[in-house]
């Protein structure tokens, strides 16, 4: 069974794996594992987003693959983006990252302070 049979079974309900084995391998391991958020979207919104890392994010080349206008393609993508988590593109800073910069007077004491008692 393919991942794309997987979505079309669950009928986009939430599920849960359970077991996993190695292929050629004979290994298995079982426990409660989450599927990804890509795998989580329906099956249409997993080729959407594989056209459009495809097409390298060209919203133009998405009008002429799917045949819609530039405002239906903004609005699919919008809704897929809200129905996925993004990682933090701005962490926090270590500990040691904060003496660092502090060490080559980069910052005061005062503000490593402060971003260390930022909560992470």
């Amino acid at each position: 069974m393919d991942w794309q049979e997987l979505t079309d079974l669950t009928r986009g309900k939430p599920f849960v794996v359970e077991r996993v084995r190695l292929a050629d391998s004979g290994i298995a391991v079982e426990g409660e594992f989450e599927t990804p958020q890509l795998a989580q979207l329906s099956g249409e919104d997993q080729v959407f987003v594989a056209a459009f890392v495809r097409s390298h994010g060209s919203i133009k080349e998405m009008e002429r693959i799917f045949g819609v206008s530039y405002p239906t393609v903004k609005a699919r993508l919008n809704r897929v983006a809200q129905s996925l988590d993004f990682v933090e593109t701005d962490p926090a800073p270590t500990g040691a990252d904060v003496l660092d910069r502090l060490k080559r007077d980069e910052i005061s004491v005062e503000e490593a302070l402060a971003e260390l008692e930022k909560p992470r």
